[in-house]
């Protein structure tokens, strides 16, 4: 099923992205990782321990617990409550006994009751579990704190994607600092004397306010983001925003614009859509494999 393929995904994306940091430090993560006779498509270790500046680093050493954590995800068809009580009881003999644990399940369909009440009364206080069936957008988690950590977390219905653009946000920048020097020049050379004796400062000021101004018009018109889910995407630039779904194209191919810019081309009957690829960090093989399959699930 290629929506749990989808959904691997997005962990791996969300870990590579340090989403995940308020759960712990990930710095490893493999592909299918087996435990015993259990696979798991997706597996990052790492602890609590910050790696920032020197004080962050003081505190996490005198205070923070040296605990190891480990994040896995199990994707199946169906997960029953025997599978479930194998793959924690691997876990156990796998790691410490008192290393964290994230387990997160996900499989084809809704979780049924039986699989909700074996979460639910999970008592292990180091295993955390979220639960989640391909088609809902609800999660079942442990009644722990480990758990609902990890639900609120973790997305797995849908991924967003997007980065700072150097070359817009400079656009917006240089409009606002050149309007600014031409405002200071005319009122210099209108007699303005203590302007001009002050101009230095009222420069120097104005850059500061051209960092922020830039920045605000920057967000309101150029920004650029791509959020995907298994039904289709919304792109929004500045405030606008366009959506589509993936059962309304029939065709999809790579197209590399004058600019050099990379899109992902979509067909549909009367016309084609271009979502941009590099201007919002997506991966262009995989992003175009992913949206290919996509579409033959429609």
């Amino acid at each position: 099923m290629y929506e749990l393929r989808f959904i691997a995904d997005l962990v791996e994306e969300q870990l590579v992205k340090g989403h995940l940091r308020w759960l712990a430090n990930f710095n490893e993560i493999r592909k299918d990782f087996a435990v015993e006779d259990v696979t798991f498509p997706v597996y990052a270790s790492g602890g609590l321990q910050e790696k920032g500046f020197f004080l962050s680093k003081i505190y996490s050493t005198l205070v923070v617990p040296k605990y190891k954590v480990h994040l896995l995800l199990y994707t199946s068809p169906e997960i029953n409550p025997s599978v479930l009580r194998k793959i924690i009881l691997a876990l156990k003999h796998k790691f410490g006994s008192e290393d964290w644990v994230f387990l997160v399940l996900a499989q084809g369909q809704p979780v049924g009751k039986a699989l909700k009440e074996s979460i639910e009364g999970v008592e292990d206080k180091t295993v955390g579990i979220a639960a989640y069936g391909v088609g809902t957008k609800e999660m079942v988690t442990s009644n722990n704190v480990l758990g609902r950590g990890l639900s609120k977390q973790l997305k797995l219905h849908e991924a967003k994607y997007e980065q700072f653009d150097v070359p817009n946000y400079l656009k917006s920048f240089t409009a606002t600092f050149a309007l600014g020097v031409f405002l200071l020049v005319f009122l210099a050379m209108s007699g303005v004397r203590q302007l001009a004796a002050q101009l230095p400062v009222a420069i120097m000021i104005l850059l500061v306010l051209s960092v922020i101004v830039g920045q605000v018009i920057y967000k309101s018109r150029y920004h650029m983001s791509v959020t995907i889910n298994s039904k289709g995407f919304q792109l929004r630039e500045g405030k606008k925003l366009k959506e589509g779904k993936w059962s309304d194209f029939s065709g999809v191919w790579i197209f590399v614009s004058p600019k050099v810019e990379t899109f992902l081309r979509l067909k549909s009957k009367d016309a084609t859509f271009d979502l941009p690829l590099s201007r919002v960090g997506l991966p262009r093989r995989e992003t175009y494999n992913m949206v290919r399959q996509l579409m033959r699930q429609k």
